[in-house]
């Protein structure tokens, strides 16, 4: 008997050892993770909702149709001409890691799931599988030309003209999107609980997607009188982003430290 009551007090013991910390309340839904996705922004999504894993998806979908090719090359000459394609592949795959990296940061940040948002990630969705085959034309196009190889026979001017306008429209209405859905995150900034360096966040986002929005306005305007120059117009996005970053990255870290200064 006391063999058997010392046994059960040692495992007793041993799982109380073993046992995993309990969540503190009101941080089941927090990140789990010890380092900080974000230095001034708390994510207040929990777990992967069906919401960002049917999103997840769509875009893996989206990736597979700017495969190159999906046969092994038989011969050399195979092989080069898969080659080509890669580069336009890998300038395409980034546009669309990018978008997905954006819709990531918001989906983890906010983790809204109300039908507004549920709808307009439904239209992302949309947009995005509509945007690829454009997407792949065009830089195929701008490669081909580059390098030498088959370009589109017959692309004339108007031809060229529609072309740029579509990619334009595309471009356009994904970021257009994103600006939609900050701003209804920012609505609701009491209900989630945003401080005040989170509010400014925020509107810094939604001001970010609103620039690439524009340039994409801009592409599509410049296409009805010149296509060749509308796709020049997207090389001002890296200017207008890093003087629109670096102005609110400095407002962000002041009143950063002026919240942990204050008492």
């Amino acid at each position: 008997m006391t063999e058997s009551t010392n046994a059960a007090a040692s495992a007793a013991d041993s799982s109380a050892e073993i046992a995993p910390p309990t969540t503190p309340p009101g941080e089941a839904g927090a990140h789990r993770s010890r380092i900080a996705p974000e230095k001034y922004f708390r994510w207040r999504a929990g777990e992967i909702s069906r919401l960002e894993a049917f999103c997840d998806v769509v875009f893996g979908f989206a990736i597979t149709l700017l495969v190159v090719s999906l046969e092994v090359p038989h011969t050399y000459a195979d092989l080069m001409a898969d080659m080509r394609g890669f580069l336009p592949f890998a300038v395409c795959f980034a546009q669309l890691a990018m978008i997905w990296r954006t819709h990531y940061r918001f989906s983890r940040r906010y983790g809204l799931e109300d039908p507004y948002t549920v709808f307009l990630n439904v239209v992302l969705l949309f947009l995005v599988l509509f945007y690829v085959y454009p997407l792949k034309f065009v830089f195929t196009l701008l490669f081909s030309e580059i390098t030498g190889g088959d370009a589109p026979a017959n692309m004339g001017w108007y031809e060229a003209s529609m072309l740029m306008r579509i990619y334009a429209a595309g471009f356009a209405a994904v970021f257009l999107l994103f600006v939609l859905m900050y701003a209804h995150a920012y609505r609701l900034r009491r209900e989630l609980g945003l401080n005040a360096v989170e509010e400014l966040e925020t509107r810094f986002s939604m001001q970010e997607n609103g620039i690439l929005a524009m340039v994409g306005v801009a592409s599509f305007l410049v296409a009805l009188k010149s296509p060749g120059w509308a796709g020049w117009t997207y090389l001002v996005i890296g200017p207008l982003l890093a003087i629109h970053g670096s102005f609110f990255g400095k407002r962000v870290r002041r009143l950063a430290e002026k919240s942990v200064a204050a008492p």
